[in-house]
């Protein structure tokens, strides 16, 4: 008896190396899903906020006005539903494939500089969330257009499809893929910061590894709100390429990749520009990553525990 009750308590220190790839996508898929509909609302005001549209709008004191604002903030989350599921099961899936391989590559190195264990720890978690975001954004791109497009306060989009369809139709294919390069200059440092942090967090709160959810959510809060912080500027600029054929704005509409928005927004804004949007956007990192850690955590220990 005494034998089984310590193999549960220490059944979650290996789940990196026991959950299977299934179990891995299963729980990053229910992780990408929770995050990003919980938090959607905040995110609609962020895009609004870096296009330069007004969020005034969305604050009303009557019934009727009020029903509209929420319409509104949710206005293109079955997007994000379709997307985020799979996106985020490849996510969570390729990141621990690699986390492991990363380790043990790094382990067998005989070099002096890869003898301390903190940064093994740093090296193989950066490289791992590298890799799982290359994979990530490929597939998530395209959705990430479609939801932006349908938040901005002029969308007449009424559903994912129409939205889809009427983006292909006017702007092709490449529409759903301009902002793949500056997507993966911003999330690639975004992820490899991320989940760098969040080990190193969660080794300092929770060194044992045991299944704690108060750890989980400090671990993902900090890692969210480094990560996020330093990636503002990109993501300005990314939102603007993505939203750019529903500007009327003639030279948002001509900008044609990286260089050309940068310049743009310097140009109108100077460096305050790159940070339009700061606030929401940690305010919306911050619980995200925490919830998608503690809910990733969670499904992971669960379908580990039970299979």
């Amino acid at each position: 008896m005494t034998h089984q009750v310590v193999d549960h308590e220490n059944d979650y220190e290996s789940l990196g190396a026991n959950s299977s790839a299934t179990q891995n996508a299963l729980a990053g898929a229910l992780a990408g899903i929770g995050e990003h509909c919980l938090m959607y609302p905040v995110d609609s005001i962020k895009t609004r906020m870096q296009v330069g549209q007004s969020v005034t709008t969305l604050v009303s004191t009557s019934s009727t006005g009020w029903l509209q604002a929420q319409q509104q903030l949710w206005r293109g989350v079955y997007s994000v539903v379709l997307g985020a599921g799979p996106a985020h099961a490849l996510h969570f899936a390729t990141y621990e494939f690699c986390k492991e391989r990363f380790h043990q590559w790094i382990q067998q190195e005989e070099s002096n500089w890869t003898r301390d264990e903190n940064l093994q720890q740093i090296l193989a978690t950066g490289s791992a969330g590298a890799c799982a975001t290359l994979a990530h954004d490929v597939m998530m791109t395209p959705f990430d257009v479609i939801k932006q497009r349908m938040q901005l306060k002029d969308s007449v989009y009424r559903s994912v499809r129409e939205c889809a369809r009427a983006v292909y139709v006017k702007e092709g294919i490449t529409a759903f893929y301009i902002s793949l390069p500056t997507t993966l200059t911003m999330s690639i440092p975004f992820q490899s910061i991320q989940f760098a942090t969040y080990e190193r967090c969660l080794s300092l709160l929770n060194s044992d590894r045991h299944y704690d959810p108060k750890s989980h959510v400090i671990a993902g809060a900090l890692a969210g709100m480094f990560a996020s912080s330093v990636t503002t500027p990109l993501d300005v600029i990314k939102t603007l390429l993505q939203t750019r054929g529903s500007s009327t704005d003639l030279q948002i509409r001509h900008c044609r990749g990286f260089w050309d928005a940068a310049k743009l927004i310097y140009g109108r804004y100077g460096y305050h520009g790159f940070f339009r949007g700061f606030k929401p956007r940690i305010l919306t990192h911050m619980p995200a990553t925490a919830i998608s850690w503690t809910v990733y955590e969670y499904f992971k220990w669960f379908l580990s525990r039970h299979s």
